[in-house]
């Protein structure tokens, strides 16, 4: 047993509302209107936030790997993973969805193949030829609808930094060349993975309401801690922590920022609230959660 999953030995995490249900069956229903699939992963957590039953809702369609974040990630680690999924068969495109421009040809030039392909198979049976249909699918809060913004150059859908903002799925014309069919986030109905279920819960895939605050911070900083020390030292200003006792560390932050009761006791649920904030507003750049070596 890893040092992530004793930490959270005790702690199960599930969460498969209903809608994600229906989300599944309307993929399914509508698959063969489709013509490519660009499944959108977070690049912090390349394996965790991959659907682990792609394969069975897309079927044989030609898929793109888009990954978005890539500029808050680890490029080291995750590019081990960019090179894993090409040899899977995956056209891969990491993107930076706030300052990367021309996001639109990008993803046009990496599905230039799929549409070569089928405008050519409409040629030969006398068809004029037609835009590019593909399925937006991911997890939720990977940054969907913030792609889509980006590509039609206007907000198109809602976004917001929590999952379940898209609660149904919908076409989007693009241009003349591109129509996308935008779908809600989706997990399925057993996380079996728990650390992959923590690494969604840290990094906003699953709803806050239902986890235990002080459960998701030590888990927050025990990966942290593990794998990149010297960001959790210099965010707040401490020389070492004792994994073991994450107490001494919770009260130098609530001391350090102000996260005190009356009395000058230590307000813990606002020190949990902080370091989980941290994490959301990307105040720990360069860092993945996952490793090339949890691939099964």
């Amino acid at each position: 047993m890893n040092k992530e999953e004793k930490v959270f030995s005790n702690t199960v995490i599930n969460w498969f509302p209903g809608h994600m249900a229906k989300t599944r069956r309307e993929i399914k229903e509508n698959i063969n209107l489709v013509d490519i699939v660009y499944e959108v992963i977070d690049s912090r957590m390349p394996l965790s936030s991959k659907i682990i039953d792609i394969d069975e809702l897309i079927g044989n369609k030609d898929k793109v790997l888009i990954m978005t974040k890539y500029d808050l990630c680890d490029k080291t680690e995750t590019n081990k993973f960019i090179d894993y999924y090409k040899s899977l068969g995956y056209k891969v495109l990491p993107v930076d969805l706030i300052g990367m421009k021309d996001i639109s040809k990008q993803v046009l030039d990496i599905s230039q193949d799929t549409y070569n392909k089928l405008n050519e198979s409409r040629k030969n049976k006398g068809l004029k030829p037609r835009s590019l249909r593909a399925l937006v699918i991911g997890v939720p809060n990977v940054g969907k609808s913030t792609l889509i913004n980006r590509l039609v150059n206007k907000k198109a859908t809602n976004v917001g930094n929590k999952p379940g903002v898209t609660k149904s799925i919908s076409w989007i014309r693009i241009n003349k060349d591109l129509e996308l069919l935008d779908t809600p986030g989706i997990l399925w109905p057993k996380l079996e993975n728990q650390k992959f279920a923590h690494n969604l819960a840290v990094l906003s895939s699953i709803k806050e309401e239902i986890l235990d605050q002080e459960q998701l911070t030590k888990y927050i900083i025990e990966v942290l801690y593990t794998l990149y020390p010297e960001k959790i030292k210099e965010r707040y200003k401490v020389e070492s922590i004792d994994l073991n006792n994450l107490v001494e560390f919770y009260n130098h932050i609530g001391k350090n920022r102000g996260a005190l009761l009356k009395g000058n006791e230590i307000d813990y649920d606002k020190v949990f609230s902080i370091i989980i904030n941290d994490l959301k507003t990307n105040k720990f750049e360069n860092i993945t959660f996952d490793r090339i070596e949890e691939v099964e």
